[in-house]
């Protein structure tokens, strides 16, 4: 079970998933916010049905734009008021230039942008034709908007201008039976584009054709145009599989009108700039069961790899927000990730619709795309600030019409300009203010003889100041004509001067052309070899993970073979010391055995020895009484549980076995694992040099050399050989030694071991009965108890006890 913001059933209508899901984007988008929307999912699952639709069924992209125009349809700016350059930026431009750059590109001889007026394709009049009119409630009226959009895709991990005029058919090349693009001489190659930053940090596509629009007639008329150079291929899922991720973005300029209401203000720090982009993912699948092969084989590999570093993407901005940490995010491994790196980190809204597709054979895939969709809900970035406002009365627009309205309605109701106005005087009644006034010529006499030489005389006085003025006006119309003629002959001058200063800039400008064409050359093959670097980079670096993880793991081999090996050791040596212990007990108890049985048999045979010499020495007829017994019962015998081995030999002094070379200097030669014995005769070399290895510098201040060896013999005893030698110089300056004589130490016990003979070599009856007793004590671990006091004589009566 996976849980999701929304979750739509299969009968649910494009409207429904538009409202949920893209709706809010677009709100965000005339608000000046950015917002990103993407498709996801297994290849055949329906993402591109969900973003275009079809036909009488618009999808998401056809329903953003209808919402858009009909949002800001009336409050839309003219043609190129809205200039983008090509640094991700825009710039306002006045009326005048606007006007006068719609004529230019009227004037030039490329087709011209499509109107809203023109005949709509009917391959895809059903898809724009929605009903619903949705568009946003609160708009800003007094702004003016312009909307421009860009349609690219990233195929094999590179950026192409789906809407750039090529003289090639990108979407369908021809191919060979070897899976080989033909020789055509016609044939060019799609120009891959570069991903840049601007100086607001956003990533942008360097080159992009962005067209502006007026209409959703003609925005998705430039969308269907790209549509068709879209790479499409037939796999064994899918019988128009998308090879490459597509993105459709429709950036929106808006800025405020001045204070009057009627132009754009002409600042720049003013223009917001938003972008929403449509995203249709390429479907993830697994060749095995696409067949691909080929190019299809490597395509698939792309699409795998840059869905692969999206979710790394995802991952680790989670766990750097779940445990606080700081790993960097791997944006460059991909060029889709790259592009959308500000979205991500927090510069604007993203929403993520998963296509799943209910075919069981799907199933393990559709597992993947659910937990990697589940987990992209736990990922929070940082929301940008709003923009400040620009501090203009708002509602200037509507004010500024509602007055012109009533001036035209005052006008026309008076019929001429207003009474309360003052005209400007002409020049010519100014001229007439200056005349003497006219007397009054009005004669009510008719004997009036003055009225008419004063108006006369007033009469020269003003043909006479006419005719000075005249005479000034000509003078000064000639002074005037010579200044024109003066002022246009350092007009022509000056305009000799502008152009060679012109011609001379084109120069250096057609120079600091080339110099940037070559720059930007250079830039291209040092972003290139930037990339192959960071692959290999990459590449090493994963090498490296994995030689770290195997010394690792053979590191941990390592110390578990050691500790295994000392815990083994140990063991050994418990068990030794334990063997070693037992055996020493063993050897003691054999010994004290051995010990009793020899003086059990001794004083046996003492007895047999005092009852012969009584038989002997009394020879009566009665039988005689047993004299050893009796003085035994008169005088016990003082016995002990272990007799020593000789009870009447003397103590001996140890004594020392001299060398029959004691004159001469030894080398006495004894091991460090040399084990002393407690021998009688012991090896003594006086005035000898004792060493534990044999060196140069010991060997040459002697003449004899002695090596003490030792080894066990066959009956279990310990063997010393003393082994011995000569010392002789070799021409090299060195010493050698050359053997001549071996002697031996050795120990052995003074009755052997017996054991009971074979029938061919019987042994004598008195015999026979110590040997076996001996024989079964041996073998059978038995102690012989002697009773005083017994009718059969001593050693005749045993009681047999366990060990």
């Amino acid at each position: 079970q996976y849980s999701f913001k929304e979750v739509f059933g299969t009968l649910v209508v494009q409207k429904e998933v538009f409202d949920v899901v893209a709706k809010p984007l677009v709100e965000d988008l005339i608000r000046g916010k950015n917002g990103l929307l993407f498709t996801y999912g297994v290849t055949g699952s329906g993402k591109t049905h969900t973003m275009t639709g079809s036909p009488g069924d618009g999808g998401l992209l056809p329903r953003c734009l209808d919402m858009i125009f009909n949002s800001i349809g009336p409050f839309q700016a003219k043609r190129f008021v809205f200039k983008l350059d090509d640094k991700n930026g825009v710039d306002v431009q006045c009326e005048v230039d606007a006007l006068l750059e719609r004529q230019r590109r009227d004037a030039l001889p490329v087709p011209k942008t499509p109107s809203g007026k023109r005949h709509i394709d009917p391959e895809f009049a059903d898809m724009i034709n929605v009903q619903d009119h949705c568009k946003v409630e609160e708009v800003d009226e007094d702004n003016v908007y312009s909307v421009f959009v860009s349609y690219i895709e990233i195929y094999n991990n590179y950026v192409y201008d789906l809407l750039e005029e090529a003289p090639f058919e990108p979407i369908k090349p021809k191919w060979n039976n070897c899976n080989t693009p033909v020789r055509n001489g016609d044939f060019i190659p799609p120009q891959s584009k570069m991903l840049r930053e601007d100086q607001n940090h956003n990533m942008y596509v360097t080159g992009c054709t962005e067209v502006e629009v007026k209409s959703t007639e003609e925005a998705f008329e430039v969308f269907w145009r790209g549509q068709k150079k879209r790479r499409i291929a037939n796999t064994q899922l899918n019988s128009e599989s998308s090879r490459s991720h597509s993105v459709f973005i429709i950036k929106l300029a808006q800025a405020p009108l001045d204070a009057d209401g009627d132009n754009v203000l002409q600042e720049k720090e003013q223009i917001t700039l938003s972008q929403l982009s449509l995203v249709d993912l390429a479907g993830s699948e697994r060749t095995n069961r696409t067949k691909a092969e080929g190019n299809r084989l490597r395509e698939a590999g792309n699409i795998n790899q840059s869905l692969m570093t999206l979710r790394t993407c995802i991952e680790v901005l989670r766990e750097n927000q779940l445990y606080g940490t700081n790993k960097m995010v791997p944006y460059r491994d991909s060029k889709l990730t790259h592009l959308f790196k500000n979205y991500f980190d927090g510069e604007g809204k993203v929403r993520m619709i998963v296509c799943v597709n209910p075919k069981a054979e799907d199933y393990e895939e559709s597992l993947q795309v659910m937990r990697f969709a589940e987990v992209t809900q736990e990922v929070e970035v940082a929301r940008p600030v709003d923009r400040p406002l620009c501090g203009l009365t708002p509602g200037r627009r509507f004010r500024n019409q509602a007055f012109r309205e009533e001036l035209a309605r005052k006008l026309e109701m008076r019929g001429g300009p207003l009474g309360g106005e003052t005209e400007e005087q002409s020049v010519a009644e100014m001229l007439l203010q200056n005349f003497p006034p006219l007397p009054s010529c009005e004669l009510l006499d008719i004997d009036d003889d003055q009225t008419l030489p004063k108006l006369i005389e007033a009469l020269e006085q003003r043909h006479k100041t006419r005719q000075m003025l005249s005479e000034e006006f000509a003078k000064n119309v000639l002074a005037f004509k010579t200044m024109l003629q003066e002022f246009d002959s350092s007009v022509l001058s000056k305009e000799h001067y502008i152009q060679g200063k012109l011609s001379e800039k084109e120069k250096t400008i057609a120079g600091q052309r080339t110099e940037l064409e070559r720059l930007e050359k250079k830039i291209k093959t040092l972003e290139y070899k930037i990339e192959i670097l960071e692959k290999t980079a990459t590449i090493y670096e994963e090498d490296k993970r994995n030689l770290q993880q195997e010394l690792e793991s053979k590191s941990q081999k390592l110390q578990q073979q050691a500790s295994d090996k000392r815990r083994l050791e140990a063991r050994l040596q418990g068990m030794v010391a334990e063997t070693t212990m037992k055996w020493e007990k063993e050897c003691e108890r054999r010994v004290a055995a051995k010990q009793l049985e020899m003086q059990n048999k001794l004083w046996v045979k003492d007895e047999k020895l005092k009852q012969l010499k009584a038989i002997v020495t009394e020879p009566r007829a009665e039988k005689p009484e047993r004299p050893s017994r009796e003085r035994d019962r008169e005088k016990p015998p003082q016995r002990s549980v272990s007799p020593p081995p000789v009870p009447s030999a003397p103590p001996v002094r140890l004594r020392h076995r001299r060398s029959r070379s004691a004159g001469e200097r030894w080398v006495d030669h004894k091991p460090p694992s040399n084990v002393p014995t407690e021998t009688v005769m012991q090896p003594h070399v006086p005035h000898a040099i004792t060493v534990a290895a044999a060196s140069e510098k010991a060997l040459a201040k002697c003449d004899k050399y002695m090596l003490t060896h030792q080894e066990l013999a066959s009956d279990g005893e310990i063997e010393t050989k003393l082994i011995k030698g000569d010392v002789f110089k070799t021409r090299g300056g060195g010493q050698a030694v050359q053997f001549t004589d071996i002697e031996t130490l050795k120990q052995e016990s003074p009755t052997g071991r017996k054991r009971r003979s074979s029938s061919s070599h019987p042994d004598p009856p008195g015999d026979a009965a110590d040997s076996e007793w001996t024989d079964v004590e041996t073998r059978c671990s038995v102690a012989v108890e002697m009773r005083a006091g017994s009718v059969l004589g001593p050693g005749y009566q045993h009681h047999a006890q366990p060990k």
